[in-house]
């Protein structure tokens, strides 16, 4: 399996903690030295380990808060 390298250049925000230490949490990230997109995903309280989730351009993380703003999230 190739190795996946990774750099986190700015910590956003933490949306939630489990109770095993790790975080969901939306960062500005560089996978293998490419552009930093945005990427929610969990990780590991040392940032050595973490979940699937999804990267963002962008354009995409403003098409995603023009959506929520537009979106009645009183469920």
């Amino acid at each position: 399996m190739a190795e996946i390298n990774y750099e986190i250049i700015k910590h956003i925000g933490v949306l939630s903690k489990a109770k095993s230490g790790w975080t969901k949490e939306l960062n500005l990230v560089s996978w293998n030295k490419r552009e930093a997109k945005y990427d929610l995903r969990d990780w590991a309280p040392d940032h050595e380990k973490m979940g699937k989730g999804i990267t963002l351009s962008n354009e995409e993380l403003l098409a995603l808060k023009e959506c929520l703003t537009e979106t009645d999230l009183n469920l």
